[in-house]
């Protein structure tokens, strides 16, 4: 089964082959998104060990999102020994998130 997962929004698009799946994550991301993929494989009569590739939405968007999002399919796909592709269908070891811009860090208060 194919995963393609999209957190670059408010909004996640997860895919499990030609099914769709979008959940307004908000802030419940970090604490909710393995959950939101294990409940959508169980509808689908899958379970991790069923994933065979993952393609990521790596950017540009959400600094926090593609944080999140990249964190849970490098571990995924490393633990499970399986193909990751970015947006572009490029195959990486890793996904590095692609922001758009330079990080806005302001300067300390004191």
């Amino acid at each position: 089964m194919k995963l393609y997962l999209d957190t670059s929004t408010p909004t996640t698009i997860l895919k499990l082959d030609d099914k769709v799946y979008e959940w307004e994550s908000g802030r419940n991301l970090a604490e909710q998104l393995l959950e939101f993929i294990h409940d959508k494989l169980q509808k689908n009569h899958a379970d991790w060990h069923d994933i065979t590739e993952i393609t990521f939405m790596s950017g540009p968007g959400s600094f926090t999102g593609l944080r999140i999002g990249a964190s849970v399919v490098n571990t995924l796909a490393h633990e499970l020994d399986i193909p990751l592709k970015n947006h572009k269908g490029e195959q990486v070891k890793i996904i590095i998130p692609d922001y758009g811009h330079a990080a806005n860090i302001s300067k300390p208060r004191k």
